[in-house]
């Protein structure tokens, strides 16, 4: 029953040069330059939500954390986890769903795993996965923001939590009446097309669980610079500000899937923002805020009334298995 799933269901979709082999290892041609990988599970409840859903999420998700390491994503892998009792046409829909995003990115599915377990085992589907990609020269020092220094500028892709504004809509339809869409997305488009800027751009990250907040936390934990950020310019959308408003959770620290921070070079900050602007991807990029020699290993919010307020890291979950 096993091979008849892999044979009717998975081949279809996935299948390619690497796969028709049914070999237990893929072969891979060498590449030139330096390697980054990536290893990823999801366990997101619901399966499906708006804007996505597992499959989107699993093959986005990797991607992304390439991307923002300053890799240019080459291959992936896929193991799924599978509850007895799955209805087979819920699992199409999600394989159906990670063939179009491979397609999309022009990446190579070069090894899979299929197993069942019983019912009561696995939430419906699990996917873990394995990301492969190629170091784009003179951003390898993106991934740990070594080159940061005072006067460097906060740079978002785009509006904050509205993954995690999605996944708690499709959670509660009962008592969530609006239906919010989940920003899942590859950046990968709008990181190659920033590229040429280098070691201008001195961090990206992809803010999923945690946010905006945490990873900023993270990236100024035990150093000799601070970060300040304005509140009036974080994009929220009108319909996430409001679900956070009514159920008490804060923007800041919901996941996004489709978004990066950086941390650019104060003298190509402008001509980032105008190269991101022109995808749709990147077109509510914005200027956050920047780094500063004041309050070192923090990170300070300016309210729109003139106060401040230190951000912390998120302690706790209030939503879990978002991705």
């Amino acid at each position: 029953m096993t091979r008849e799933l892999i044979r009717d269901l998975f081949q279809p979709y996935l299948n390619n040069e690497y796969l028709e082999k049914e070999s237990d290892a893929a072969i891979l041609q060498p590449v030139t330059g330096k390697i980054a990988v990536s290893c990823d599970a999801f366990v997101v409840h619901p399966i499906i939500f708006a804007g996505g859903d597992i499959g989107k999420l699993s093959i986005c998700g990797t991607a992304n954390d390439l991307a923002v390491a300053g890799a240019k994503p080459h291959s992936i892998t896929a193991s799924f986890i599978l509850e007895e009792g799955l209805e087979k046409s819920l699992l199409e829909r999600v394989v159906s769903s990670m063939a179009r995003e491979i397609k999309q990115l022009d990446i190579a599915l070069i090894a899979a795993d299929t197993k069942v377990v019983p019912s009561g085992l696995c939430d419906k589907i699990y996917i873990t996965t394995t990301g492969i990609g190629t170091v784009i020269p003179d951003l390898e020092q993106v991934s740990n923001g070594k080159g940061i220094q005072a006067g460097d500028r906060i740079i978002l892709s785009g509006t904050i939590g509205d993954h995690g504004a999605a996944i708690f809509c499709a959670r509660y339809p009962e008592h969530i009446l609006t239906t919010i869409e989940s920003d899942c997305a590859c950046v990968y488009p709008l990181i190659e097309m920033i590229s040429s800027f280098g070691t201008g751009i001195r961090f990206m990250r992809d803010p999923t669980r945690g946010g905006l907040a945490t990873v900023l936390c993270e990236v100024t934990e035990k150093k000799a610079w601070g970060i300040t950020i304005k509140e009036s310019l974080i994009p929220v959308r009108n319909e996430v500000a409001g679900l956070c408003d009514l159920v008490g959770l804060d923007p800041l620290y919901l996941a996004n899937e489709g978004k990066f921070i950086m941390v650019a070079a104060e003298s190509i900050s402008n001509e980032i923002l105008t190269a991101l602007r022109s995808h749709p991807l990147g077109k509510n990029a914005c200027e956050i805020g920047v780094v500063t020699r004041e309050n070192p290993g923090r990170v300070i919010l300016e309210t729109p009334i003139g106060g401040t307020r230190l951000l912390t890291m998120l302690s706790g979950d209030p939503l879990p298995r978002i991705c």
